[in-house]
């Protein structure tokens, strides 16, 4: 299910790009410019009210299948890292290898020789 709203959201978002962008500017630009027509299909006043209609059609859409996905990724309640972490003195908290203990060898000390002074003949 989640992976269906997932794809359902791309298209809205992929659409709302597009309308977005097809939309005229302020100063009469944008991609549908007011002299080109559409076969005589809509003015440029009709063309920009569908376009509006369709933008707020586009991003409720967006909101909703967002709020669907947030909904739907609560539902798997994943736990933090932090709470997988055991108490400081439980048992769990063991290493995994065993670490043996570092045991010194007694040995007899090492005497100290003689300097060595490099001689030049």
């Amino acid at each position: 299910m989640e992976t269906v709203i997932l794809v359902l959201h791309m298209f809205i978002a992929l659409a709302l790009i597009g309308v977005i962008l097809l939309q005229p500017s302020a100063d009469g630009g944008g991609l549908t410019s007011s002299t080109s027509s559409m076969g005589g299909f809509m003015t440029p006043r009709g063309s920009a009210n569908l376009l509006t209609r369709t933008t707020i059609i586009l991003a409720f859409g967006f909101m909703l299948t967002s709020l669907g996905l947030v909904v739907l990724s609560g539902m798997h309640r994943n736990t933090s890292i932090l709470d997988q972490i055991p108490a400081a003195g439980s048992s769990a908290a063991a290493p995994a290898v065993p670490v043996t203990p570092v045991v010194p060898v007694k040995s007899e000390p090492v005497k100290p020789s003689a300097p060595a002074v490099p001689t030049d003949k």
